[in-house]
C-alpha cells in the first residue's frame, strides 16, 4: 500500500509543480487550519511524520531539521512557503517512513503503541500505519477536488491505475 502512495504522490507533486504557485497558495477554505492547497500538504507530511517518529519510534519528528517549518504551528500558514520546501520536507519523511518499513516485521507491526500525547490511547503499529495512509488519501482527494475548483485537472491517483493488470 506504501508503495502505491509514493507513486501516487510522485504524480500528485509533479502536478503540483506544474500549476502557478498562486494557485497553490491560494486561500479556498475557511476552516480553522487549512485555507489553502500548500496548508493541505504540510498536514499530510507533518502527520505521516508525527505518527512515525513521535509515537511509533519515539525519536524527534523530521519537522525539528527543517527550521522554517519547525517554528509553525500546524494552522493556515504555508500558503507562503515554497512549495520546494514543503515537498523536500515529505520527501525526507517518506525516505524515513521506507526506512522504517523496510525492517519492519510482523512483531513490531503487532507491537501496541501508545499515544505520545494521549497516554490513554493505545493501538498497534499495523493500527497506526493504516491511519497514516488512508488519512493521507482522503487528504489527496481534497486537494484534487481544490485543484478542479480552479479548473485544473489533477492526475488519476485511483489505486486501481497502479495496480499491474493479471496476465490472461
Amino acid at each position: 500500500m506504501y508503495e502505491y502512495l509514493g507513486r501516487a504522490r510522485r504524480d500528485l507533486w509533479a502536478a503540483l509543480e506544474a500549476v502557478p504557485d498562486e494557485v497553490i497558495s491560494r486561500s479556498q477554505l475557511d476552516g480553522e487550519r487549512f485555507h489553502c492547497i500548500k496548508d493541505l500538504l504540510f498536514h499530510v507530511a507533518a502527520v505521516e511524520d508525527g505518527w512515525l517518529h513521535e509515537d511509533i519510534l519515539r525519536v524527534p519528528p523530521v519537522i525539528d531539521s527543517v527550521p522554517l517549518l519547525a517554528a509553525t504551528t500546524g494552522g493556515p500558514e504555508y500558503g507562503h512557503v515554497a512549495l520546494s520546501v514543503l515537498l523536500d520536507y515529505w520527501r525526507a519523511v517518506e525516505a524515513r517512513m521506507q526506512a522504517y518499513l523496510s525492517t519492519t516485521t510482523a512483531d513490531e507491526l503487532a507491537r501496541v503503541v501508545t499515544v505520545h500525547d494521549a497516554p490513554n490511547e493505545q493501538y498497534t503499529a499495523e493500527r497506526l500505519l493504516w491511519h497514516v495512509m488512508l488519512h493521507e488519501v482522503r487528504h489527496t482527494a481534497q486537494i484534487c477536488l481544490l485543484l478542479r475548483q480552479q479548473n485544473i485537472t489533477p492526475p488519476s491517483l485511483d489505486l486501481l491505475f497502479y495496480l499491474p493488470e493479471l496476465p490472461n
